[in-house]
């Protein structure tokens, strides 16, 4: 499913407009009702509160990649705080109020310089905030676009990309899907077909999701065995390189510590071992 943005509700964008519109009418010379509906709307309202999340983003520019995951991983579990009715009803009147004074396509039609930014945050929030299963691929690249706004610099991708399960985790059913299309397009970006262990990998992880300690158990007794195989594997084969390839191979299966979790890179990489196994036999 496609993530939308409306304009008309996005209160990070609406705020922007309203400052802009007051800016012009006060040059204009003449009385603002903007000033009056923005004072009516962001002072002690709920859409006050959230424009302050939006206010907090835009503030911690030019931050590391760990502070600016922690930036958005608070504003959307602070978003979960607003009373989401008293923010739709906020919203409409705003813009109930507005078109009484104004022509609203006039609005909407000035440029925001960082309406993108504006328009992924608001995307993200939502998203956070809906039972709906969104588009994992889309969800990613809006966190990415906004992390990489925070650090002024490119992000691992991969990386985000375990950081959006984990913040989208709140529904079970949910985090089961877009984990299954993440760790499907991680892996078919390289593989074009999934083998008979390659699927009961996926099908372990997405049914185990909730149990992170039989996830890892279940992740340390793979590696153990795709490591014998691969031993077994290599005494039956003459050819030097290929030996010495596999045993490299093998110095990558290493079991998961007490501390470490399991993230959709291991089992990506599991699915990547498998896919070599089977071009062995």
């Amino acid at each position: 499913m496609k993530i939308k943005h409306s304009k008309y509700k996005n209160t990070g964008l609406l705020f922007e407009l309203l400052v802009r519109r007051i800016t012009s009418d006060t040059l204009s010379g003449k009385p603002s009702p903007a000033s009056v509906i923005l004072k009516k709307y962001f002072v002690n309202t709920e859409l006050g509160k959230e424009y302050k999340l939006y206010e907090s983003f835009f503030s911690k520019k030019g931050v590391s990649e760990v502070k600016a995951s922690t930036t958005i991983s608070i504003i959307l579990e602070s978003s979960k705080k607003l009373n989401k009715q008293k923010l739709r009803k906020e919203k409409y009147n705003l813009i109930k109020e507005l078109k009484q004074h104004y022509n609203i396509e006039d609005i909407f039609k000035t440029k925001i310089s960082e309406y993108k930014e504006i328009a992924s945050l608001y995307k993200l929030i939502e998203c956070y905030n809906s039972d709906l299963v969104n588009n994992p691929n889309e969800l990613i690249d809006i966190k990415v676009n906004l992390m990489e706004y925070l650090t002024e610099s490119s992000v691992d991708k991969d990386k985000v990309a375990d950081t959006v399960l984990e913040e989208f985790g709140g529904y079970d059913k949910d985090l089961r899907v877009l984990t299954y299309k993440i760790l499907l397009e991680k892996f078919n970006s390289k593989y074009s077909e999934l083998n008979s262990n390659q699927k009961r990998i996926l099908r372990e992880y997405i049914n185990s999701i909730d149990s992170t300690s039989y996830l890892k158990e279940f992740y340390n007794k793979e590696v153990a065995q795709l490591h014998i195989q691969l031993t077994e594997r290599s005494k039956t084969i003459n050819d030097k390189v290929l030996k010495i390839k596999l045993d490299e191979v093998k110095k990558f299966l290493t079991p998961l510590s007490k501390t470490d979790k399991v993230s959709s890179e291991n089992l990506v990489d599991l699915l990547q071992f498998y896919s070599l196994t089977e071009k062995l036999n």
